[in-house]
């Protein structure tokens, strides 16, 4: 996961919000970032074969540790990122109970800069506060008057603003 959700609890901003909810939220943005920057910030230095079923990954690296993000590719049903909860000289466990018994996973770590991981602190700060205002522009009480603006491909990037996504430009790879 891009920012460890003990972090974000410690906050805050977060406090009312369950540990549940904000895992869910931190894996969508993370997928989106992907998506959006065509990058899977993959560190390709700690790369190998494993087995896979239910939770484990059967093999280990000296390189991965416990809240590190993986992904598994070329399994043909395992592919995805996870999360690291456990390791043992065996196996890693991770994230999920939801491995097929599968004998080729190609697994890599998976590593974010610092500033893509404090951009999405501020993410996720912009979620928690505004997505409720999401298109009020300006806002009066006496007499009522709400404005809205116009959210279209000009100032909006994946339902954030843009202005928010500036820290992913640094990261963007082309897309054949």
């Amino acid at each position: 996961m891009i920012v460890d959700v003990e972090t974000l609890i410690s906050m805050t901003e977060f406090r009312g919000l369950s540990e549940t909810e904000l895992k869910q939220k931190l894996k969508a943005i993370e997928l989106a970032i992907r998506a959006y920057t065509n990058n899977n910030f993959q560190n390709r230095c700690v790369r190998f074969e494993a087995k896979t079923y239910s939770d484990k990954v059967y093999r280990t690296s000296p390189f991965l540790r416990v809240g590190d993000t993986i992904q598994i590719s070329k399994s043909g049903v395992n592919d995805g990122i996870y999360t690291i909860t456990e390791i043992t000289p065996e196996f890693i466990r991770l994230d999920t109970t939801l491995l097929f018994m599968v004998d080729y996973n190609l697994i890599t770590k998976v590593e974010y800069p610092v500033d893509i991981v404090q951009g999405v602190i501020n993410l996720m700060k912009w979620e928690v506060e505004n997505r409720e205002k999401v298109g009020i522009k300006s806002e009066t009480l006496s007499r009522h008057s709400v404005t809205y603006f116009d959210q279209d491909a000009n100032n909006t990037v994946m339902g954030y603003p843009v202005a928010l996504l500036g820290f992913l430009q640094p990261y963007m790879k082309a897309r054949f």
